[in-house]
């Protein structure tokens, strides 16, 4: 009965909760515990003999095709526990369950629905249909574990059983996008040293009408001699990509956001504006939500290297900018982000 409720309540919790981005296709194995409650009564092919619950463990192949389904082989050793009304005696009797199943993955998200077909031998031959809800969650992008709990029924005597799985799976193939290279910036131009008749610091004004002497031979100079300055605009941006269905800032970024802290703190006038993103794979108003996370998680960083809460906004965008609107793992992967560009005008010298 405990497991028929927990049946239900995972059913439900399937068709409610918000989804999650799969973006992964190819193959995975598995190894799993299970449990399987028979209940079978006075069977014919023993006379007297109750079989009953089963613990066991197992292995299966899977493939996943898209977002939303996919399909696995199983094979599972039971070891059932059993009572002989003739001898009154207890024992373990040992099984085997072959089976398909069928998998759909609500929404493309972690939970999803099963419905199989399944031989069990114990004692004899029976053949099961089964049909069930499971949750699986990655660990890494290529590890998951998952649990599940699927009702039987039996085709040739009319059982009725449940049962359950707890296992760990590894998935071949994930496919991560590189991170976007970082242009190097423009070597500045230098403009050629004019000759001058008689010009002590060599800026290209005659000493005569030269009002700033000894100038830094790398300062642009005026008709005077003097030092020209020019408003500059410089910039700085960022951007932090994440693993699917996470907010959590990876390490690797933490340079570049380190960096953006130092160039608000050298510009004290200057904001910034964290946009976050998310791929189009899911429902928009969790994307939304998500992106939102994300955005808060890179200004955290900045709010602990020093930067005041007030110069930080964020924006969750969720799917509505994507970089690349193809429908791949890759495109994906480029449009979990979070992106700045800030700003800011300096009074510069004029190089030569």
């Amino acid at each position: 009965m405990k497991l028929k409720s927990l049946t239900i309540a995972i059913a439900l919790a399937a068709t409610s909760a918000s989804t999650f981005a799969a973006e992964q296709e190819g193959f995975y194995i598995g190894a799993f515990g299970d449990y399987y409650d028979a209940s079978w009564k006075n069977m014919r092919e023993q006379a007297g003999l109750d079989v009953n619950e089963s613990t066991g463990w197992g292995a299966e192949l899977g493939y996943r095709f898209n977002d939303y389904w996919s399909a696995r082989l199983e094979y599972a050793d039971l070891s059932f526990d059993a009572h002989d009304k003739v001898l009154n005696n207890n024992n373990d009797i040992d099984g085997e369950r072959y089976g398909i199943d069928a998998l759909y993955h609500f929404g493309g998200g972690p939970f999803y629905g099963l419905l199989g077909l399944k031989d069990i031998d114990v004692v004899d031959d029976n053949t099961f249909v089964n049909a069930g809800v499971g949750y699986r969650h990655f660990v890494t992008d290529n590890f998951f574990v998952n649990a599940e709990t699927s009702v039987y029924q039996g085709l040739d005597k009319g059982y009725t059983d449940v049962g359950a799985k707890l296992g760990i799976n590894y998935f071949f193939g994930q496919n991560t996008a590189p991170a976007a290279a970082v242009e190097p910036a423009p070597e500045p131009e230098t403009t050629p040293e004019p000759v001058a008749l008689i010009d002590s610091d060599n800026d290209g004004i005659p000493d005569v009408n030269d009002k700033c002497a000894n100038t830094p031979m790398t300062d642009a100079v005026g008709s005077d001699g003097c030092t020209l300055y020019e408003d500059t605009e410089v910039t700085v941006s960022l951007l932090v990509t994440f693993p699917n269905n996470d907010s959590s800032v990876s390490k690797q970024y933490l340079d570049d956001i380190n960096q953006v802290a130092s160039f608000l703190k050298e510009h004290p006038d200057t904001t910034v504006l964290l946009e976050g993103h998310t791929s189009s794979v899911g429902k928009a108003s969790y994307n939304k939500w998500l992106s939102k996370k994300r955005a808060d998680a890179v200004a955290k960083k900045l709010i602990a290297d020093g930067i005041a809460e007030d110069r930080i906004t964020t924006a969750g965008l969720g799917e509505e900018r994507l970089k690349n609107e193809a429908n791949t793992a890759q495109a994906h992967a480029e449009n979990r982000r979070v992106e700045a560009l800030v700003k800011s005008i300096e009074r510069v010298k004029v190089q030569r």
